[in-house]
């Protein structure tokens, strides 16, 4: 049986960790779910972004880059909670972008990225999970993680704006884009099995695979 790595992308609360889970239910796949807990620059993060915004990415990146090289090595089908491209083309960009991380800090940042995806072969599909701001917001007051509560709607739109740009324009591999805001994969049965079907499509190399 061919082994698939498949990741799943999206914004702050849209519901990663909860699709990676049902998903390998229902594929009998291996997940492996972000840990947020463990970077222990976060909270600090949330309080003071311009002061801890290269010490957060850089232990996101560091995480990441190793999980990624582990993942490929497994011999079974996995999905992975977030992707490695996330914290560099969306997270970093927009610290950057926004002033709360430097130019110098943002370069050699960019560097270490850049230098390393060359060497990474990409997953065979990414999950691109939509949503809109007030879906988001939602979703992050629902499930009470006490260092989220001070996050922004705009700091969210200015995510999503990055999001839109880092899914027009990313070709490493396949993406698979999923309105999350009218496809309730917890509570209808339907909605994930029609997920499901899509993966399918575009892991069998179909080119353009939609849920209208």
């Amino acid at each position: 049986m061919k082994k698939n790595f498949i990741a799943v992308a999206g914004n702050i609360g849209v519901g990663k960790s909860t699709l990676t889970r049902m998903l390998c239910q229902r594929l009998e796949w291996e997940p492996f779910l972000e840990g947020v807990g463990d970077n222990p620059y976060l909270a600090d993060f949330y309080e003071d972004m311009e002061k801890w915004s290269f010490h957060s990415q850089i232990f996101f990146l560091a995480r990441r880059l190793r999980h990624h090289r582990q993942l490929l090595e497994r011999p079974n089908s996995v999905i992975q909670d977030r992707t490695l491209y996330e914290d560099a083309e969306i997270f970093a960009r927009n610290l950057y972008v926004q002033g709360w991380m430097s130019e110098r800090d943002y370069n050699t940042y960019s560097e270490l990225y850049q230098a390393m995806t060359k060497i990474l072969p990409p997953p065979n599909l990414v999950l691109y999970l939509r949503a809109s701001v007030p879906t988001l917001v939602q979703r992050i007051q629902k499930r009470g993680r006490s260092y989220e509560r001070q996050i922004s709607e705009v700091y969210l739109q200015q995510l999503n704006m990055l999001y839109e740009e880092w899914f027009a324009h990313f070709s490493l591999c396949p993406v698979l884009a999923i309105p999350a805001d009218r496809l309730d994969f917890v509570a209808n049965g339907e909605h994930l099995k029609l997920i499901m079907e899509k993966i399918q499509e575009r892991l069998q190399g179909k080119e353009v695979v939609t849920f209208e």
